[in-house]
């Protein structure tokens, strides 16, 4: 007998429980700013496997299906069976498209194999739909919907995989257009704002900066999460805008904490994008001389995944550094760099990502992967930050791994500016900013 809310042949969670689960997850990231993808698997042609084989062989395809999904899960995802023979991967704790392809990639070498049955051997067609959340849902049932408009589509193509376009979902057309044609006004209506974070110092847990955070107060939405709206930004051209206005604003509220007593840097999101443009270090530079004061420091994030293009971005990244803006490579280990790329980066700190952080008390490679980068960044002189961070044993864990720098609920949620500079007021010793 399996427990209630499973699927009695395979074992695993039936479509209502799978969905209930699906449904607190998403919410989950959403809050974190986490990105999960919903892989369905389809076998195709089922029906007339069935006809041919038997249902007997029907149901030894879909058992062995579910085994196959289940050795590609790791802890922290889930399987379950929502159809006859359709099936659901969360992949949870991920930040790009990468993990998802990589499970999908292991499915289909697990599946090359034909499985025996009796004296048969029989191979397993599937076809695969994948969507991304919250970049393409940020609920439950818009996210199989999208995740299943795209597995259609790869079965219309003739390919195995289809993927969810980098589109806001869980809106209409009509909706989408409001959507767009409201924030691109939303700067000049002052309806952003910055949300801070602190980052402490791993050892005495001395406050040694924040990283400034973008939220948009739409009239009609409600505070809207970066992860619903910078796609849309980077979509309508809007993202450097965005950008430049979170500069500028973190700079000048800095410049306030400062003069208050609290000299800490801040950290801004740099996007992809603006990270090839050959003005942004001017951009940069005047921003400095208009905002900041003799203490205040600029730390400008960007992902690893988005320096793809690191013949344009590292000479202008080297430049930002030489102007005293430290860089620091956002998300660490979920994109795909050779140890080469330690030579020449133009880095000062390697900020390594939530997903390993979220396992290291449970999982002795997470724990083993953050050594590893921190020596090696060590090595080339860069600092360690680590985000995520919501235990007290984890933060200890962290520190003896040798990170420098910790980031995450433990500490502190993010908070508008004032509340951060009353924050500040309560916070422990400042450390001088660096």
């Amino acid at each position: 007998m399996h427990p209630p809310g499973t699927d009695e042949l395979t074992g695993l969670r039936g479509r209502r429980d799978f969905m209930q689960l699906l449904g607190r997850q998403v919410v989950a990231a959403c809050e974190r700013r986490a990105t999960m993808a919903l892989v369905v698997v389809d076998v195709d042609g089922f029906m007339q496997l069935n006809g041919v084989h038997g249902f007997k062989a029907g149901d030894g395809i879909l058992g062995h299906l579910a085994a196959q999904l289940q050795s590609v899960a790791r802890r922290q995802d889930y399987v379950g069976r929502i159809g006859d023979d359709r099936f659901a991967l969360l992949l949870s704790g991920i930040l790009n498209r990468g993990h998802a392809e990589l499970a999908v990639q292991k499915l289909f070498r697990l599946l090359e194999a034909p499985l025996q049955m009796d004296s048969m051997k029989l191979r397993i067609p599937v076809t695969v739909g994948v969507a991304l959340c919250p970049q393409h849902a940020s609920h439950a049932e818009f996210l199989l919907r999208r995740a299943e408009a795209a597995l259609l589509r790869a079965r219309r193509a003739g390919v195995r995989t289809g993927w969810t376009p980098d589109a806001p979902a869980d809106l209409d057309i009509s909706d989408l257009w409001d959507l767009e044609v409201q924030l691109g006004g939303a700067v000049e209506r002052g309806e952003m704002e910055l949300y801070y974070q602190p980052k402490l110092d791993a050892r005495d847990r001395r406050v040694v900066g924040a990283e400034a955070l973008m939220r948009w107060k739409s009239p009609s939405r409600g505070l809207v999460s970066p992860a619903a709206f910078i796609p849309v930004a980077e979509r309508i051209g809007e993202i450097r805008r965005l950008t430049l206005w979170a500069l500028n604003t973190a700079l000048r509220q800095a410049g306030q904490w400062n003069a208050a007593g609290a000299p800490i840097s801040v950290a801004v999101n740099l996007p992809a994008s603006l990270a090839v443009e050959p003005d942004l270090p001017e951009l940069v530079e005047n921003a400095l001389k208009l905002w900041s004061g003799p203490d205040v420091r600029l730390v400008l994030e960007i992902t690893e995944g988005s320096i793809v293009d690191a013949a344009r971005a590292f000479p202008i990244l080297a430049r930002l550094r030489s102007m005293g803006v430290r860089i620091s490579i956002d998300d660490f280990g979920t994109g795909f760099s050779c140890l080469s790329y330690f030579r020449n980066l133009p880095a000062d700190e390697l900020k390594i990502d939530r997903s390993f952080v979220g396992d290291l008390l449970t999982d002795a490679s997470s724990a083993d992967l953050v050594g590893f980068v921190v020596a090696l960044a060590h090595r080339f002189g860069l600092s360690v930050a680590a985000e995520g961070v919501e235990d007290q044993a984890t933060g200890e864990r962290l520190e003896q791994l040798g990170c420098d720098v910790l980031q995450g609920y433990l500490f502190a949620r993010p908070m508008s500016h004032r509340e951060f500079g009353a924050w500040l007021d309560r916070s422990p010793a400042l450390a001088p900013a660096a």
